[in-house]
């Protein structure tokens, strides 16, 4: 699912300056929006998530700001792709030691075969 950018920031913006603007000529925040949102074509309901986003980004109202919340997304990113790297390297650390396991007991083996030549004829 892809967000519509049918509104390009900079409307947005104007928008919601709009709503602030006029938001004492109207009875309530929700009548302004409506009156507002048919004058531009766009649902009410967008154009009051974009009110609260703008009120959130600038202490009006509690909540998490937009510079915070692609802060933490990218710090989950980051964390994704560490945790990631750390499974590969675990990985490639088991493979590694056991190659080297193995390569100690193949010597190991040669070296007492070498010494017996009895065992070596049996093989």
């Amino acid at each position: 699912m892809s967000k519509s950018t049918k509104f390009s920031p900079e409307v947005r913006e104007r928008v919601v300056r709009m709503v602030q603007e006029h938001r004492g000529e109207y009875p309530s925040l929700w009548a302004a929006i409506e009156s507002i949102a048919t004058k531009i074509g766009c649902v009410p309901q967008t154009l009051h998530e974009w009110v609260k986003r703008v009120e959130v980004d600038t202490g009006v109202r509690e909540g998490v700001t937009t510079r915070e919340a692609e802060r933490m997304k990218d710090l989950e990113r980051e964390n994704k792709e560490l945790r990631r790297a750390n499974e590969i390297l675990k990985l490639a650390s088991a493979f590694f030691a056991q190659a080297e396991l193995d390569r100690r007991l193949k010597v190991r083996g040669v070296l007492f075969l070498k010494d017996d030549p009895v065992k070596l004829a049996r093989l």
